[in-house]
């Protein structure tokens, strides 16, 4: 079975100027019970309120620091750390951090979770794949904490060369079964999986296409070893560059 897809809708109340979120009352009775986490995955379209994804998206279009990563036959592509966005995305980092959305994300997975370290520059960062060829290959996101690893993505972009429908990236999950399935991130999906469990790549983007997912990891114990966190710097160095040395 793959991953159960539902709708929802998330509203930014935006009081003095702030970025708190409340759950858009119409919508709220498809999220009474939570949707089902089937092999440690899900996915939601339209889950911000129209008017929240704009807003967001914009923000994020608006970044102009990224550091491109090429790992030869597994990684090409850009990101944007969470040290950047700290300081030039403050809606991004607004929902990262939110109450409510955390509670909504454990309710899903049914653990109690909790942000990882601001210092992880992986904890809210946004991959970008927009020259030709871009992708990561077949891999697990490293857990550098005692707690289990959560992986979150909201697509913020996914358009083909003439924007008439979605790039030929694709996130692929490859279930307990050996069975390969695709989950579409179109723009304002919600995915969240067990990313340290559950084997994942991107395919490739095609020429004058472009991908942008805000990427989100949260754990349920954000401790960790001396030797977890050297992996950690290491890891965010390869992809951030060497700036996540002094994080």
């Amino acid at each position: 079975m793959g991953p159960r897809h539902v709708s929802s809708s998330f509203k930014d109340s935006n009081v003095n100027g702030g970025h708190a979120l409340s759950m858009a009352p119409d919508p709220m009775h498809e999220l009474c019970a939570p949707p089902a986490f089937h092999e440690r995955l899900c996915s939601v379209s339209r889950f911000l309120s129209a008017d929240y994804f704009a807003a967001l998206q914009a923000e994020i279009r608006g970044l102009a620091e990224t550091a491109r990563t090429y790992i030869p036959t597994h990684k090409k592509g850009a990101t944007i750390g969470y040290d950047v966005l700290r300081n030039h995305a403050p809606r991004a980092v607004g929902l990262y951090q939110n109450a409510q959305y955390q509670q909504f994300l454990a309710a899903v997975v049914g653990v109690r979770l909790e942000p990882t370290p601001a210092h992880d520059n992986s904890s809210l960062s946004v991959l970008i794949y927009d020259q030709s060829g871009d992708h990561i290959g077949w891999h697990y996101d490293h857990n550098f904490y005692r707690g289990r690893h959560f992986t979150v993505l909201i697509g913020i972009e996914n358009a083909n060369r003439d924007g008439t429908g979605l790039s030929e990236a694709k996130l692929l999950i490859r279930k307990t079964t050996g069975e390969e399935i695709e989950i579409r991130t179109a723009p304002n999906t919600l995915v969240v999986f067990e990313g340290s469990k559950v084997l994942h790549k991107v395919t490739p983007i095609g020429e004058g296409e472009r991908r942008t997912i805000l990427s989100m990891t949260y754990c349920t114990d954000s401790r960790n070893t001396h030797l977890q966190e050297l992996a950690r710097k290491i890891k965010d160095t390869a992809f951030f560059g060497a700036r996540a040395l002094w994080n």
